[in-house]
């Protein structure tokens, strides 16, 4: 019997979660699973909401249990596994079916996939999900990209299952091909950007001011209540206040500083990179990442050279604290305006007119950078003030930046005569000052260039290319 809203392929954590969610909203969802077992195993977990769940044993009897035009969401891992469940549907899919890959994708994959089902009589369509297990299950945050008649089909279970910020389903079509996993892929930069900040400011008050977890927390906790409130500080003091139930430690201080990772943030420093916009804070936080896995490499570097220098402590702890707070929401503000930067500039390089207040929007519940601020981001490009130039020139973000990049500068600095390291929050400072100088240095490049490669150069008095009175042979 065909009464299944949706079809669900994958049973892992994210998949069942969400399958869950559907089920929750009163939606019939079909579910198939690799490892059949499990199959019958979340079926027994769903309890009351296993009457609205058909288990299906066979890809066959996952399409003949959902009404067409079927939707079929694709929670498995990115790359050749989503190929190779593609190959085994697409000859079961009908006239207007429509197979959505959910998972992390490097979008330029699922333009290519696009591309695959021109001819056919389905659709293929990307989505990005953010939340977590926590999301999944109980409304993360959306992003799709497709054609329109595919959204209207998948919209009313989407919308319903989305997280909700005053009622708004934070659920969209952002654009045609790639563009869902696009902007998922820089969410995850920012999220990238916006952990190393963090941390760097943890680190900051743990051998910088010597405190302990406990008070480490207790300062999130009070910035979650000010102008930082959002889900990554509101964690971090949960994270920060659990003690080893075994040893009494904080358990923070047991983990392994070494940071994993999935590849959707080097995915978005590449991608800045190809469309020429700088987000250094994102690329300094996947070179942290990537420096955190190198700890043989550290433990010898720290022996051969260590900490020798650490200069007298003349600011009251508490004043640090209060220029920590403001350092991290410069920072933060600078993460947010290069992503967003490096989706304005794909959206004209792809032709996809992403609308970048309805992202903002979207971002404000179920995501995991979702914070108090991003109301402000929607405002400004709905008023087109952020839309005109970069982030940092509408005036609300303006205004935050002057007051408190004063700070970010002074953290910066006491953490490099400390010894101490912070890349992404000195990379964020090195964008602002880099791009509020209205002459910086690079001329001194383009004779570099033309002295050796004869690469030419405009001069700022005359029009046209330009040569350099070098006198002296190119060196090629």
């Amino acid at each position: 019997m065909s009464d299944a809203d949706i079809g669900l392929v994958g049973l892992g954590t994210m998949g069942s979660a969400l399958a869950l969610n559907i089920a929750e909203k009163g939606f019939r969802v079909a579910v198939w699973n690799r490892d059949e077992a499990r199959i019958g195993e979340f079926v027994a977990e769903a309890g009351e909401l296993a009457g609205r769940i058909v288990p299906c044993t066979t890809l066959e009897a996952l399409m003949a249990a959902i009404r067409p035009p079927r939707p079929v969401l694709l929670m498995i891992p990115s790359g050749a596994p989503v190929d190779s469940m593609i190959a085994q549907l697409q000859p079961l899919a009908g006239e207007g079916d429509i197979l959505i890959d959910a998972g992390n994708a490097d979008f330029r994959e699922t333009v290519r996939r696009i591309g695959e089902f021109r001819d056919s009589a389905a659709t293929f369509m990307g989505m990005g999900v953010s939340g977590g297990e926590e999301g999944a299950r109980h409304g993360p945050s959306i992003m799709v990209g497709g054609e329109p008649v595919a959204w209207e089909r998948i919209a009313p279970v989407l919308t319903a299952i989305a997280a909700k910020y005053e009622g708004e389903p934070c659920a969209a079509l952002l654009g045609p091909g790639g563009a869902g996993h696009f902007v998922k892929t820089i969410h995850n930069g920012i999220e990238y950007a916006d952990m190393q900040m963090i941390a760097e400011v943890y680190g900051l008050m743990r051998d910088g001011l010597g405190m302990a977890p406990a008070d480490i927390s207790a300062v999130f906790a009070g910035w979650n209540g000010g102008r930082l409130n959002s889900y990554l500080i509101e964690i971090t003091a949960k994270v920060l206040a659990v003690t080893d139930p075994q040893s009494g430690t904080p358990i923070v201080d047991l983990i392994v500083d070494a940071a994993g990772q999935k590849g959707t943030g080097r995915w978005a420093a590449i991608e800045a990179q190809h469309l020429g916009v700088p987000a250094t804070a994102i690329e300094a936080a996947v070179a942290a990442r990537n420096l955190s896995a190198q700890r043989a490499e550290r433990a010898t570097a720290a022996a051969a050279f260590p900490s020798t220098f650490a200069p007298g402590q003349t600011t009251p702890a508490s004043d640090i604290v209060r220029e920590l707070e403001q350092a991290l929401l410069a920072g933060q503000i600078v993460a947010y305006a290069q992503g967003f930067a490096v989706m304005a500039e794909a959206s004209r390089e792809y032709g996809w007119n992403l609308p970048l207040d309805t992202i903002a929007r979207i971002w404000r519940a179920g995501c995991i950078i979702r914070s108090q601020f991003l109301g402000e981001i929607a405002a400004a490009f709905a008023s087109d003030a952020g839309a005109s130039g970069n982030l940092v020139l509408a005036p609300a973000f303006a205004a935050l930046m002057a007051e408190t990049h004063p700070a970010l500068r002074v953290t910066v600095g006491r953490a490099a005569l400390q010894g101490l390291p912070v890349p992404a929050l000195s990379a964020a400072l090195s964008w602002f000052d880099s791009w509020r100088q209205a002459r910086g240095t690079a001329n001194l490049i383009q004779a570099q260039r033309d002295f050796f490669g004869a690469q030419g150069f405009e001069r700022i008095d005359r029009e046209g290319p330009q040569h350099g009175p070098w006198g002296a042979p190119h060196a090629g």
